[in-house]
């Protein structure tokens, strides 16, 4: 799944809290763990499931019939399933070789969302078949069966169907053993439309016509997996394909946009070969569908589905209107994930959600293996600090956790998407995987993968594998870095010996928000360089030395692989600081990085951070222009409700920033680095964030000019522009994005202009909007990314008014993303009253609900400390530089 890694929210949804965890047996079928959290007797087992579907769109309803072969390992009276919002009509056992069935009397536990089948009778170990009739729900947002609203290109309403399963919610279309350990075959049928496509995880086996404009849609047989992983699709859509390496790759889309999907088509016809070639295990099903759809969700952009991968169009289809790097880039990125996935988490499957990391942590970085290999020109490397960095930014807080925690909820399970899980899991695999050398870290997955392949496995299998694979102490290193919290911090100080740097090293541990904490240990590899020198590399834990060759700015961390803070001692940051535009673009990111996470926390003084943006040349990397930019644009957020110093950072990022806009222009060039075109919008949109007066004029003349002037605003920069108009927009210019909006009949630029609707500064529009929002004018999707998008500049408004209208708000919001949305609205504030309505918000729910209610508190604390404390830094820097 690639998640959008929204801020911290937090929310009652349908949990199983008071269902008990049991220990299962040893699996058989590949994962070594002693035991596997479930939250089902383990005496039974599936491995089959045959089911058929007919929904019904109109009434927003669907009948449903499911057969699962089961294996009884143990006796007893009573087969156990995942349930949620299902009634049944009828249900059957049957032994394998009897006539007879046996008839169950069915009970529902909806807050353990199961549902129990009771014969009255004691049941022989054997083989059976659960035979049972059905009816549920078509959601509206994506939780089990859902449709999605649309306009087709002759302006009629349409309708279109999918499904969503990860993490719990497969047993709100099928009673199932919705939990991953319980891998089975599937076979779907479905009746349907005659004149609409019925999509699954494989391909049409048989179509046969049926009465009333039916007909009955049966998929070839699956291959073993987890519930979780099973698709079913249904509308008015069109299919492109393209065959490669034994393959039919896809993608599907509603009528009329297909057109939009050549790009998606073409890249993963390239990057499915290199993947079968890196894992040593070719792509098992005879095809492979992405499946666009219109919309979007608070808690996900694509899912991986077998053979079926599930994407929001924003995501995976290249609206002409929208056309730029930033977007080719981000459907390239959600391909190669939910790709890699097909690996990754589908062919090789967690146990349980403990280890969800083994599927998000490694598609993430595979994504970053599969940009290096065909695009490094769009630098992925220096992404992959950013990556680090935005990870290190919630694991340095006192609500982070383990990438391995145990989750025992629903609830909880929903929890686990996300930057640690993902960010952070994508960053220690790097930093592993350099320590132990590529070829053999590839060696490592290849054996992982043949080994565990249609298996469940837990982290130490994949450990066992990488070591033997790699001869050095990986089980030793990833564990302190994946079974602890928190991020080491590396104090480093030198002194010139014959040529030499002699380093000295000691580990802390690098919070934001606990200066007196005590802290944890880890074996971590170290590389260091001087400046144009050789690498040095050490593994240290506690206290160590290193000898780097050559005498000029050393560079601990040098290539940026390590998951570490560096403080440096002032003497070496002053040299590293006066040579800062010679240094390697990797370096200068992770400088930037660190320098300002210590400068903020408190570690080192403000005035670092400063020091280095000032030395950032204009002629560096895009990536490093935009992350020092980006901390200007976090500091004028700080400096809210202190006009004065606002206006003196935005003199001062106006006087840095501004040449660089002005050397790219306002029109894309023939032939230009992507890297560069992408900063340019990524510079209009920070620049006008600041509210940089040249800026902002010129946006808005650009907007002005585009219904007379097409060229006024080039699709590559129309996101920013329109979100430079909307954040300084008046009443009329307000109104005039609001007709846009209604008008537009693409679904991504529509989403996008309703979304900035809410990123208004004058909070009367900031207010129309968040009324707005609870029409049914933008769509139930579209809704809640307004609000989202209003509390970036009004958390405290967009907060309070959600609350007060939480039963439409929750409506609108998928219930995966309902844990985290409602406090992620106020995590952004200063106001300590937060804190208190979020306290008091929290105290209503189950206990294993309430984190990211307590991450929120935690965000707005730092916050305040900072405010308070770190940005008189600032303010003085500035004065003292004549701004």
């Amino acid at each position: 799944m690639k998640h959008l890694l929204a801020s911290v929210a937090a929310v009652s949804i349908l949990a199983c809290g008071a269902q008990s965890a049991h220990a299962a047996p040893s699996t058989t079928n590949g994962a070594t763990a002693e035991t596997v959290t479930t939250q089902l007797p383990r005496n039974v087992r599936p491995s089959h499931y045959d089911i058929t579907i007919r929904p019904d769109p109109a009434s927003m309803t669907f009948s449903g019939s499911v057969a699962i072969d089961v294996d009884i390992v143990e006796a007893t009276d009573r087969i156990v399933l995942h349930a949620a919002d299902l009634s049944f009509q009828t249900a059957t056992l049957t032994a394998q070789g009897s006539p007879a069935a046996d008839t169950a009397t069915v009970s529902l536990d909806e807050a353990a969302q199961t549902a129990t089948f009771a014969f009255g009778k004691p049941l022989a170990p054997g083989k059976y078949r659960l035979a049972m009739t059905y009816t549920g729900t078509i959601n509206t947002q994506a939780n089990g069966l859902f449709a999605l609203e649309y306009k087709a290109e002759d302006g009629s309403d349409k309708k279109a169907l999918y499904t969503q399963f990860e993490a719990p919610d497969a047993r709100r279309m099928i009673p199932s053993f919705d939990e991953p350990f319980y891998k089975a075959t599937f076979t779907m049928h479905a009746i349907v439309p005659k004149d609409e496509m019925a999509v699954s995880n494989m391909p049409v086996a048989k179509s046969e016509p049926m009465a009333d404009g039916l007909k009955k849609v049966t998929f070839g047989v699956s291959p073993v997996m987890s519930t979780y992983l099973l698709f079913f699709g249904l509308g008015d859509f069109e299919r492109a394909t393209q065959q490669v390496a034994g393959t039919e790759v896809g993608v599907i889309a509603k009528r009329g946009v297909i057109d939009q999907a050549q790009y998606a088509l073409s890249e993963s016809a390239k990057i499915l070969p290199w993947y079968n070639e890196y894992f040593g295990t070719n792509y098992p099903l005879p095809k492979l569908d992405n499946i666009a759809a219109p919309g979007q969700s608070q808690f996900f952009g694509a899912m991986e589905n077998w053979g079926a991968i599930f994407t929001f169009e924003y995501a995976l289809l290249l609206d002409p209107q929208l056309d730029s790097p930033a977007s080719r880039q981000r459907i390239y990125t959600v391909l190669a994930h939910e790709m890699a996935h097909q690996w990754f988490g589908d062919l090789v499957t967690m146990s349980w959600w403990d280890d969800l990391w083994l599927n998000e942590g490694f598609a993430s970085w595979m994504e970053t293996r599969a940009t290096e290999h065909f695009h490094p020109e769009w630098k992925p490397e220096l992404g992959a600090v950013s990556t680090r960095n935005a990870a290190m930014n919630q694991d340095a807080l006192a609500t982070t956790h383990p990438v391995i925690q145990a989750r025992k909820t629903v609830e909880e399970a929903s929890q686990a998407f996300d930057g640690i899980t993902y960010s952070k899991g994508e960053s220690v695999i790097r930093m592993l995987e350099a320590y132990t050398g590529r070829d053999q870290w590839r060696e490592g997955v290849r054996a992982y993968m043949k080994r565990y392949e249609y298996a469940n496995t837990v982290t130490d299998d994949l450990w066992r594998e990488m070591e033997k694979a790699s001869g050095k102490p990986i089980i030793q290193i990833a564990n302190d870095f994946t079974r602890q919290p928190g991020i080491p911090l590396v104090n480093a100080s030198a002194t010139c010996k014959g040529g030499k740097s002699v380093l000295s090293l000691t580990q802390g541990e690098f919070t934001r928000d606990r200066p007196d904490k005590q802290p944890l240990s880890w074996h971590v590899p170290v590389v260091a360089a001087s400046l144009g020198g050789a690498p040095a590399e050490t593994l240290f834990e506690g206290s160590g030395s290193l000898d780097v060759a050559g005498c000029g700015p050393v560079i601990v961390n040098s290539g940026q692989s390590g998951y570490y803070r560096v403080a440096y001692a002032p003497d070496m940051f002053a040299a590293i600081s006066k040579n800062f535009a010679k240094i390697a673009p990797v370096d200068q990111l992770g400088l930037i990085s660190d320098t300002g996470a210590l400068g903020l926390a408190g570690i080192k003084p403000m005035a670092d951070l400063m020091a280095l943006v000032q030395a950032t040349p204009a002629n560096a990397e895009p990536d490093v222009i935009e992350a020092a930019a980006n901390y200007m644009s976090s500091l004028y957020s700080y400096a809210d409700g202190m006009p004065q110093l606002q206006q003196r950072l935005t003199k001062f990022v106006g006087r840095k920033f501004g040449p660089v806009l002005d050397r790219l222009g306002w029109t894309p060039k023939a032939g230009e680095p992507e890297t560069e075109a992408s900063l340019r919008a990524s510079l209009i949109t920070l620049l006008g964030d600041v509210g940089e007066p040249k800026v902002v004029k010129e946006a808005q003349r650009r907007f002005a000019a585009a219904p007379n002037d097409p060229a006024a605003v080039d699709p590559s920069l129309r996101s920013a522009i329109l979100s430079v108009v909307a954040q300084h927009a008046d009443a009329a210019t307000w109104d005039k994005l609001h007709e846009m909006a209604r008008a537009e009949e693409s679904t991504q630029l529509r989403s996008l202009i309703y979304s900035r609707l809410g990123t208004a500064d004058d909070p009367a529009l900031a207010q129309k909007a968040l009324d707005l929002a609870m029409t049914d004018e933008p769509g139930e999707t579209v809704s809640p990314s307004i609000l989202r998008y209003a509390a970036f500049k009004h958390p405290d408004m967009a907060y309070d008014y959600a609350m007060a209208h939480k039963e439409d708000v929750l409506k609108r919001v998928d219930l995966s993303a309902a844990s985290r949305y409602l406090p992620g609205l106020g995590a952004g504030s200063y106001d300590p009253a937060m804190i208190g309505k979020l306290e008091t918000y929290a105290a209503t729910l189950s206990e294993d609900a309430r984190k990211p209610s307590e991450e929120a508190i935690a965000l707005i604390r730092y916050r305040m400390s900072v405010r308070d404390n770190r940005i008189p830094g600032v303010d003085a820097w500035l004065k003292q530089a004549g701004y």
